[in-house]
């Protein structure tokens, strides 16, 4: 058990406009993909996964990826994120003003053959070069380890089979490697052994996580992972997400949700609650239904404004 320690600070990484909205029903536009992202930089978000560059008769919601990328502001204090999974995903990206690439590795055969077509090994592959391709293109490439905790396919994921995934795409220099929860199969014990041992694995290479709350997990996964020694996290305005090719996935820990967390806990995010729970309350209306979000609905911390 790897010694825990309490997180000052965290960067979040909004996934909203791809993971929150590739599983989506309801359809959105350029413009609202655009307007979510928006929403999110004006609440102080500086990172954000803006698209995923996969083929669209496989996930129709993204099939405006470059469109969205092209109308998005030119700001050197923002990092916009592509999702690719092979190195065509890679070679429309890199056509794009994308600061970043992120990779995907499955930590199970079955899962990644149904998710991307590629065993564990070829992902591990694919990832590699990807990163050296966006080295030499001048973009930055971090790697995700995606069903960590548990696939829906097989059951078990070893924990050791994670960390020598790690330790392998960490062989090509990615900026973060991340640890992702797809399916939402984590509990905060789960997530403090693999991080800590992932830590201890990878160096100096920073850790992301990326939890699902399928099970209601996702907020105390996120915060167990802080203080296992993860320095950023992924979140979803409103709650949204789910992944097309695993069955009853569901969305991402909310934004709002964990920043409520975050913020009562005394972690700076620089990213400010109340605006964030207005732009939930946008996204409620342009999806015509109330999003999974908790803290979006109740409200932050009472100012004692309404007390008898």
């Amino acid at each position: 058990m790897t010694e825990s320690k309490t997180a000052t600070s965290v960067e979040i990484v909004e996934v909203g406009a791809r993971d929150g909205l590739q599983n989506e029903p309801v359809s959105f536009s350029t413009e609202d993909k655009l307007e979510l992202i928006a929403r999110a930089m004006d609440a102080g978000v500086r990172r954000l996964e803006v698209a995923s560059f996969v083929h669209p008769k496989l996930v129709p919601q993204m099939a405006d990826a470059e469109a969205v990328v092209a109308g998005l502001p030119d700001r050197d204090d923002i990092t916009y994120i592509g999702l690719v999974l092979n190195k065509r995903g890679y070679f429309r990206a890199a056509e794009t003003k994308v600061d970043e690439v992120g990779c995907v590795v499955c930590a199970t055969d079955t899962f990644g053959q149904k998710n991307q077509g590629q065993t564990i090994e070829d992902g591990i592959q694919v990832s590699k070069e990807i990163v050296e391709l966006a080295r030499r293109d001048g973009k930055t490439a971090q790697v995700t380890i995606s069903a960590a905790f548990g696939c829906p396919f097989e059951g078990e994921v070893p924990e050791t089979r994670v960390v020598e995934i790690a330790k392998r795409v960490a062989e090509a220099g990615p900026r973060e490697i991340a640890i992702a929860d797809t399916v939402g199969l984590g509990v905060p014990s789960r997530v403090t052994d693999i991080v800590g041992a992932v830590r201890e694995a990878v160096g100096d290479i920073p850790l992301r996580a990326h939890f699902h709350n399928t099970r209601n997990t996702g907020i105390a996964n996120a915060w167990a992972a802080l203080e296992a020694g993860v320095v950023t996290l992924d979140s979803s305005m409103g709650g949204l997400g789910g992944c097309p090719f695993a069955p009853k996935a569901t969305g991402n820990i909310a934004t709002e949700d964990l920043l409520y967390m975050l913020d009562r806990s005394g972690v700076r995010t620089g990213v400010d609650l109340a605006q964030y729970i207005a732009a939930a309350g946008w996204l409620e209306e342009r999806l015509g239904r109330r999003p999974p979000a908790m803290v979006s609905q109740a409200g932050g911390f009472p100012t004692g404004e309404l007390a008898a």
